[in-house]
C-alpha cells in the first residue's frame, strides 16, 4: 500500500515564503554589512565565535539585518530563540515568554534568548516586565529599534543592555545582494548596469528593499517573456517609492539639523539637497517651511531684516499652489537664507533676558513709564517726569531709562558688523554716546 498521506483539497496553500526569508543568512560568512561590529576582532563577531551573549539593543534603520544578526548570535550560543514584535505584543507576552524560557531551562539547561523588535513601541511598564528575568540570566534580550534609545528606552532597561549601532548598506553591499538574489532566483535575466544603479537608488541603503525588488521586477520580466531589465522597465514597473524615512523619528530629526545648519553655514547647494531629500521623503512642505521661518529670525535677524518676509512669503506661496508648485517658492527661500549675511543676535539677546528674568524679581513698572488716564493716577505720580522722545532732538531722549529699578542692561542686544545690523550699531553707538553725555551733565548739576 502507498504511504498515507495527508492531503486536504480544500486546505489552503502555505503561503510561499518571500524571496528576502528565503535568502536570510544562516551563518556569519553570508552576512552582509556592518563590518565595524563583525569584522575581525568586533564585538557582535567575538560574541557569536566564543558563543558568549549579552543582552543588546541593535539601534538602525530598517532592512540593515537586525532580525538576522539576533538569529545568528542565539545560533551561536546554542540558545532558545523567541521572538516577540512590540507592536503586537503587551506584558501578557512577556509572561508566556518567560514562563517557557523557566521550561527550556529546567528540561535542557539552556538560557533563552527573547529578541523584540520594535522594542521602543514598548511602554515603561513593558520596558520594566523584562528586568527581573534579564538579572536572574534567565533571559537574554535582544532588542532592535529604528529610533534612537536614549529618547525611547527607559533609563532601568538601557543600564542593563549594550547598544549597537547599525549602519545603512553601502551601493558596493546592496549591489553584492542585488545579484545574489538575481542568481537565486531569476538566473535566465540580465539586469543592465544601468537598472542596476536604479534600483541600488529606490533601495536606499535597505537590503531589504533591494532583494523585493529583484522579487518584483523578475517576475514582471519573467511574465513579460523578457530576458533583460533596463532602467525604464524599472521605473514602469515600480510604483512611486518615497526614499526612507520616518517623519517622527531619528533620521527626520537629523536631516532637519542638516537642513537648518547648511543655511546657518552658508551653504546654498547644501541647504536645496537637504530641503529636497525631505519633499522627497514625504516630509510635510508646510513643517519645512515653518523650518525656514524660523531660521530667519534665529540665524539672519536684523542682519537681512528681508529674509523673514521671504521665509514667510514662501509658506503663503505653498499654501497657495501646493506641490509640486509651490515647493519651489520653498526652494527660492532656502537658497536666500543661505546666501543671506547671518547674526544671531537678536536670538542672543532674547535668550539673555528670558534668563534675567527667570532670574530676578518681579520688579514693578518705573512711575514715570506708568499710563496715567485718570486724575487719580495722575495724582499718584503715574506718568509723572517722562519725556516724550518726539518732542526731542532726533526723537531721542537722551539719558532717559526704561528698565526698572535694579536691572542693568548687558547690553542684551548686541548687533553684528553684518549686513543691515552694522547700520543699527552705528546708529546705537551714537545714541549711546548721547546717553553718557546726558547722564554726566545730571550728575554735574546735582552736585
Amino acid at each position: 500500500m502507498p504511504p498515507e498521506t495527508n492531503l486536504d483539497l480544500f486546505a489552503p496553500a502555505a503561503p510561499a515564503q518571500p524571496l528576502a526569508e528565503r535568502l536570510r543568512p544562516q551563518d556569519l560568512e553570508a552576512f552582509v554589512g556592518q563590518k565595524h561590529l563583525l569584522g575581525p576582532g568586533r564585538p557582535l563577531r567575538v560574541a557569536i565565535e566564543t558563543g558568549t551573549l549579552h543582552s543588546l539593543i541593535l539601534w538602525g534603520p530598517p532592512g540593515v539585518g537586525k532580525t538576522t544578526l539576533a538569529h545568528l548570535l542565539a545560533r551561536a550560543c546554542h540558545a532558545e530563540f523567541i521572538a516577540l514584535s512590540a507592536v503586537f505584543a503587551g506584558v501578557k507576552d512577556i509572561r508566556d515568554a518567560v514562563a517557557h524560557a523557566q521550561q527550556v531551562l529546567a528540561r535542557d539547561a539552556r538560557r533563552t534568548v527573547l529578541f523584540v523588535d520594535e522594542v521602543h513601541r514598548f511602554n515603561k511598564a513593558q520596558q520594566d516586565a523584562f528586568l527581573p528575568f534579564v538579572e536572574q540570566g534567565l533571559i537574554t534580550i535582544i532588542g532592535a529599534t529604528t529610533e534612537n534609545p536614549s529618547f525611547e528606552l527607559n533609563s532601568a532597561l538601557l543600564s542593563r543592555t549594550t547598544v549597537y549601532v547599525l549602519e545603512a548598506l553601502g551601493s558596493d553591499e546592496l549591489a553584492r545582494l542585488l545579484e545574489r538574489a538575481r542568481v537565486a532566483a531569476f538566473p535566465e535575466i540580465a539586469i543592465t548596469e544601468a537598472a542596476r544603479l536604479r534600483m541600488l537608488g529606490h533601495a536606499d541603503g535597505d537590503a531589504r528593499r533591494v532583494i523585493n525588488l529583484v522579487e518584483l521586477l523578475g517576475h514582471a520580466a519573467r511574465s513579460a517573456g523578457l530576458g533583460e531589465v533596463n532602467p525604464e522597465f524599472v521605473e514602469r514597473s515600480i510604483a512611486q517609492d518615497l526614499r526612507r524615512f520616518d517623519k517622527g523619528g531619528e533620521m527626520f530629526y537629523d536631516q532637519i539639523s542638516a537642513l537648518h545648519k547648511s543655511v546657518r553655514g552658508s551653504d546654498p547647494d547644501a541647504a536645496l539637497y537637504w530641503l529636497v531629500r525631505m519633499l522627497d521623503g514625504g516630509a510635510d512642505p508646510l513643517y519645512l517651511g515653518r523650518r525656514l521661518v524660523r531660521m530667519a529670525v534665529e540665524d539672519i535677524g536684523l542682519a537681512v531684516p528681508q529674509a523673514l518676509d521671504i521665509a514667510l512669503g514662501a509658506c503663503a506661496v505653498y499654501e497657495r499652489l501646493g506641490s509640486p508648485e509651490g515647493e519651489l517658492a520653498l526652494a527660492e527661500a532656502a537658497i536666500f537664507l543661505a546666501c543671506a549675511e547671518k547674526s544671531n543676535a537678536v536670538y542672543q539677546a532674547y535668550k539673555a533676558v528670558r534668563g534675567q528674568i527667570a532670574r530676578d524679581v518681579s520688579r514693578p513698572v518705573p512711575m514715570h513709564l506708568r499710563n496715567a488716564p485718570t486724575a487719580l493716577m495722575r495724582g499718584l505720580g503715574y506718568g509723572q517726569g517722562y519725556r516724550y522722545a518726539h518732542d526731542e532732538a532726533d526723537a531721542y531722549a537722551a539719558g532717559e531709562r526704561y528698565l526698572p529699578e535694579g536691572v542693568e542692561a548687558g547690553p542684551w542686544y548686541r548687533p553684528s558688523a553684518r549686513g543691515f545690523e552694522a547700520r543699527i550699531a552705528d546708529r546705537l553707538a551714537r545714541l549711546r554716546i548721547r546717553d553718557a553725555a546726558s547722564r554726566s551733565s545730571e550728575k554735574d548739576h546735582d552736585e
